[in-house]
């Protein structure tokens, strides 16, 4: 694996060191899915309940409701109508049966995680980085704006990550349009329920930006910066939010792809990841030290260039699984 000692300095073991643990990383990332949805729908065996399965579960739950609420016509802020649990329960299995809105809800709790802890261990705010100081104080007045919106944006990501919560309007827009459907098929063939989800559909749509989600606010940031986007692959520097953008916009990797290389069965993928999007190998080590300090980058992994990592990256076969 990625932490143990190279002894050869020569380009092709190395690569093959990097294939090996990337196959490693592909067949984990295969089995995160079906296992996740497996857990899902498990009678909660305590054996399994840990954060991250209790915070996508209550993110399920919690676009289930929304979604239910919208068919009531209940109008956004006002308190969630009650309603039949089988119907939350049935409307969340037909979410988690779809496995990109599984992959990137239990992103979300990763990530959420990834901040909480790199607060407690290096004192970084999960919500006002270096970086966003930065962007806000910009001589920009378009840049300092979408700045502060992404700031708003993050201080309610990360109060809706402690209570387990996720607004719909915050889902990307394939996913938007996959808990709709969800919606519509869990209608049945009730007219009245049928009435009632496309009816909701359409004022979900209506009201949606993609733009005014907190991913998309940070992709626009990362890419506002132009060149100057390599500071955001600093994690203590841009924080994890901003990273985690940068890194996937740089090294062509999905987002929530990126947020599981950060976990540490993924070092191959993050290190490669990293220099593919254009870091030094020097930058690469200060990430790894940030994220695993507890690990050491392979010996000559600085003859890996960012075309050569981005190819061994491409090669890799990513199983998202089922």
């Amino acid at each position: 694996m990625i932490e143990a000692a190279v002894t050869s300095t020569s380009l092709d073991s190395l690569e093959d060191i990097l294939r090996d643990d990337l196959a490693h990383c592909d067949a984990m990332t295969s089995t995160v899915v079906p296992i996740l949805r497996h857990l899902l729908l498990s009678d909660g065996n305590s054996v399994f309940t840990d954060e991250i399965l209790a915070r996508v579960r209550g993110m399920v739950g919690d676009i289930a409701v929304q979604l239910l609420d919208e068919m009531q016509g209940a109008q956004s802020g006002r308190d969630s109508i009650a309603h039949d649990q089988s119907d939350i329960a049935g409307l969340s299995d037909r979410l988690i049966a779809n496995s990109a809105f599984l992959r990137h809800v239990h992103a979300l709790a990763l990530e959420g995680l990834l901040a909480g802890s790199l607060q407690a261990r290096l004192s970084l705010d999960p919500v006002l980085s270096p970086l966003m100081q930065a962007l806000i104080a910009s001589s920009d007045s378009d840049t300092a704006a979408l700045a502060m919106r992404m700031l708003a944006s993050q201080a309610r990501f990360c109060q809706s990550q402690r209570r387990m919560k996720l607004p719909l309007g915050e889902l990307p827009g394939d996913l938007l349009h996959g808990a709709l459907e969800a919606m519509l098929a869990h209608a049945g063939e009730d007219q009245d329920a049928q009435a009632k989800a496309l009816a909701a559909e359409s004022a979900i749509r209506i009201r949606y930006d993609e733009g005014l989600t907190r991913l998309g606010m940070a992709a626009q940031l990362v890419t506002g910066m132009g060149g100057g986007a390599i500071a955001a692959l600093s994690v203590t520097h841009a924080g994890v939010a901003i990273f985690i953008s940068a890194l996937a916009i740089g090294s062509g990797l999905d987002r929530d792809e990126t947020v599981l290389a950060t976990n540490e069965a993924q070092l191959a993928r993050l290190a490669l990841s990293l220099r593919a999007a254009g870091m030094k190998p020097e930058g690469v080590a200060e990430q790894f030290l940030a994220l695993h300090p507890d690990i050491e980058l392979p010996e000559g992994f600085e003859m890996i260039g960012a075309d050569r990592a981005a190819a061994i990256l491409a090669i890799s076969g990513s199983c998202p699984g089922d």
